[in-house]
């Protein structure tokens, strides 16, 4: 049968069974579309990165004979949307059959499924082959349980993997090294310089100035400096390995001025575009621990592989366990809009400053500040998860909705009422001096609550917890810091507010 084969722009998966062998009947299509640079506003870099890996991967695919049907974004038979696209197509090869890879968004996945029911020819959906889990096994696994509690589910793919287990029991004699994973980098250690690709994306970027495509974020080079093929992937994953996983859990959390990357392995943005599977890095780290075990602390292992089996893998069985309700949800009922410094980087707030233009310039940012620094920000200013939503899925490269909003609607915002985190991942300004050098040239000063240099994040901390006390008060994990508000002055406190309040209400004055 004559069939049409769609693949994503996040589904560049070279070993997936599709490409086992070679019909002479199948056409592969994939399409640069204004359906996707548009419905959110992306960084630059990150349409550089879709776009240069989605052609690269086209490329691989015609020079191993495949029929491939592939529409740059100017191409004047590309119609800008997915369902007219494939229409068109198979119309053109008289196509018998339509066959695509489950998309990993929802709104993608709805798209394909209404299309799908329209067709009058057979259609057929195909697993990514790229995850530990499938969609609905997170949904299964915590079937009649009140909470979703990540560490149960990272136990259970430990065990069900065989991933860091001495028989029953786990390597090492922890479960978790959380506690290790904690240590601010004071350059100690050196950092060594981070692999850059220098791949050549110029006419992509004359394509998208004379498309007029609205983003944000800087790119002034013609080199796009992430993976985009899988033997870069495998590159930057064995240069990991050599030269980072030495002490990436020790500084997973840090965060430094003078630092974009520390020792963190560059790899979301290809994992995320499926260039290299999870269980591909899992096990290429796991082999050279083995061999280099002498060297490389069980720590550094557990707080990288953590990240990919655990998280990842739960942040997607959550995203569609709790889809489409879960995009609405708005439990803290924060409705302020988002400061304009987030698209500038323009503030006296030094570590929000360091964190936006790192993330304007490179589209990176690690978890932690994304966590603790904008996200702390936007939940202490009682943001409209609306806006922070929409500004961390435009602004990373790595950003697609199934990791993106759970992480930032549930982790980081408590949007969700806590089926993710089980407090608000909230701070003043002494964690995040605790964790990186931010504090030491910033104009405000982090130890004060009031005055003209008062860390900003001080009085929206105390705010926030009165603020929220209807709904977080009876919270046990929250127990403490209440115990602390309820302690305090309430002269303190009512000036602590008025602060709180005049930075709520003109945050681009601070």
């Amino acid at each position: 049968m004559k069939t049409l084969r769609l693949i994503l722009g996040d589904q560049l998966n070279s070993k997936h069974s599709w490409y086992k062998t070679n019909d002479k009947n199948v056409v592969y299509c994939l399409f640069e579309m204004r359906q996707e640079t548009d419905y959110v506003t992306h960084h630059i870099q990150k349409i550089i990165g879709f776009f240069a890996a989605m052609r690269a991967f086209s490329s691989h695919l015609k020079a191993n004979n495949f029929k491939v049907d592939y529409y740059k974004l100017d191409d004047k038979d590309n119609t800008q949307d997915l369902v007219e696209n494939l229409k068109q197509l198979i119309k053109k090869h008289e196509i018998e059959k339509f066959q695509y890879q489950l998309p990993d968004e929802y709104r993608v996945d709805q798209q394909l499924s209404e299309f799908c029911e329209s067709l009058d020819i057979e259609s057929e959906a195909f697993s990514t082959e790229h995850f530990y889990t499938e969609r609905n096994d997170l949904k299964d696994f915590f079937k009649g349980k009140k909470q979703y509690l990540m560490e149960n589910f990272y136990r259970d793919m430990r065990k069900k993997h065989d991933i860091l287990m001495a028989g029953k029991q786990p390597e090492g004699g922890k479960w978790n090294y959380d506690k290790s994973n904690r240590n601010k980098w004071k350059g100690e250690h050196q950092i060594p310089t981070y692999k850059y690709f220098k791949n050549d994306v110029s006419d992509i970027v004359e394509l998208l100035e004379n498309s007029d495509i609205k983003t944000i974020g800087k790119f002034d080079t013609k080199t796009f400096s992430y993976p985009i093929t899988r033997a870069q992937a495998l590159d930057q994953l064995k240069y990991f390995c050599e030269e980072l996983l030495i002490h990436f859990g020790d500084y997973q959390d840090a965060m430094h001025t003078d630092e974009v990357y520390l020792f963190h392995s560059r790899l979301s943005f290809a994992m995320n575009i499926k260039l290299i599977s999870a269980k591909n890095i899992v096990d290429t780290v796991l082999n050279y621990w083995r061999k280099h075990g002498d060297n490389i602390d069980i720590s550094q292992v557990e707080g990288f592989i953590r990240q990919i089996i655990g998280w990842r893998e739960y942040m997607r069985g959550m995203y569609w366990a709790l889809m489409p309700d879960y995009k609405t949800e708005n439990h803290l009922e924060n409705t302020n809009k988002l400061p304009e410094f987030y698209w500038t980087g323009n503030t006296k707030m030094n570590c929000l400053k360091n964190t936006i233009t790192n993330s304007l310039d490179n589209g990176y940012a690690h978890h932690i500040q994304r966590l603790m620094v904008t996200g702390n920000f936007a939940l202490l200013a009682q943001i409209n998860p609306d806006d922070v939503d929409a500004w961390y899925l435009g602004i990373y490269v790595d950003a697609l909705e199934w990791v993106q909003l759970p992480n930032t609607r549930g982790m980081s915002q408590f949007a969700d009422g806590g089926k993710i985190a089980t407090k608000p991942y909230v701070s003043s300004g002494s964690y995040i001096n605790k964790m990186s050098n931010y504090c030491d040239n910033c104009y405000y000063d982090k130890k004060e609550k009031l005055g003209e240099k008062a860390c900003p994040f001080n009085s929206l901390y105390w705010n926030f917890l009165d603020d929220k006390r209807s709904i977080l008060g009876n919270n046990r994990r929250m127990g403490m810091m209440y115990s602390l508000l309820d302690k305090m002055d309430k002269h303190q406190l009512v000036n602590i507010k008025k602060r709180a309040q005049s930075i709520i209400e003109n945050p681009d004055n601070f």
